[in-house]
């Protein structure tokens, strides 16, 4: 028999890895592997989350989050959602650059997309969307909340995770820590196109009483628009809104 805490962890990324196909769905088979569990195990688990509400299946037979999730995370909402003083932030950077604008938490050792605001720009990136995660370092708000972590925490990161089996030399840790150097110089991150070539990101982390990065403001279009004179730009944007978003959510 699994051990409690053992089964918690399965737990936890099962529900994870059904988000991730939100809203479309997910299969068994997609959710195990994501989750890195066999497929038996995650549809038993499954099985028994659907019984009580945590995930159903919809009328395709594929898995979805359930019903008591809503409920649950609306018990919760009073304590830990910021997304009410983020949104209109999200929505003045969209208007203002016509790019798809954006705010990612963290949650431990990765960023989980909250909010997403398209600008009046036509081609647009489609790499971020609400719920989606990234391990920290990866994209342009997880490298921008790493930057500013402490050096500590992020040696002892870059030494457990192997961002580069699942994103590429460019992921390796070597060239992490010349983006979090980067960063440190301008105040800002900036993805060229590592994830998606041709889909750029910038980020700006947003800062809680302690001077700790606790989330990140980004912006993601295609690289013609992100050339250097506008990066500039965009920057300082991105920087001055999570100063004042940062201001907010303290208060």
């Amino acid at each position: 028999m699994d051990a409690p805490v053992d089964v918690v962890g399965r737990v936890s990324r099962l529900l994870r890895a059904v988000s991730e196909h939100e809203p479309a769905g997910s299969t068994t088979s997609d959710a195990a592997r994501t989750a890195g569990l066999a497929r038996p195990t995650a549809h038993r688990l499954l099985t028994h989350l659907a019984a009580v509400g945590l995930v159903e299946r919809d009328g395709a037979g594929l898995w979805v989050l359930g019903p008591e999730l809503y409920f649950l995370g609306s018990a919760a909402s009073a304590r830990y959602d910021v997304t009410s003083l983020a949104q209109p932030v999200v929505r003045r950077l969209s208007v203002a650059t016509g790019e798809s604008a954006f705010f990612s938490a963290r949650r431990g050792d990765e960023t989980i997309c909250l909010l997403r605001e398209d600008g009046s720009f036509p081609i647009r990136s489609h790499v971020l969307h609400e719920g989606i995660r990234f391990p920290l370092g990866v994209a342009s708000a997880g490298l921008a909340i790493l930057a500013f972590l402490d050096d500590n925490e992020i040696d002892g990161w870059l030494a457990r995770a192997d961002l580069e089996a699942s994103y590429g030399a460019a992921h390796a840790a070597a060239a992490v820590r010349e983006r979090i150097a980067a960063t440190r110089r301008r105040g800002y991150a900036v993805n060229p196109g590592l994830i998606v070539e041709g889909s750029w990101g910038m980020a700006a982390a947003v800062f809680d009483a302690d001077e700790r990065p606790v989330g990140a403001l980004s912006l993601t279009g295609i690289e013609q628009r992100f050339r250097s004179a506008r990066q500039r730009e965009l920057g300082a944007m991105l920087m001055h809104e999570a100063h004042e978003l940062g201001k907010a959510m303290r208060g």
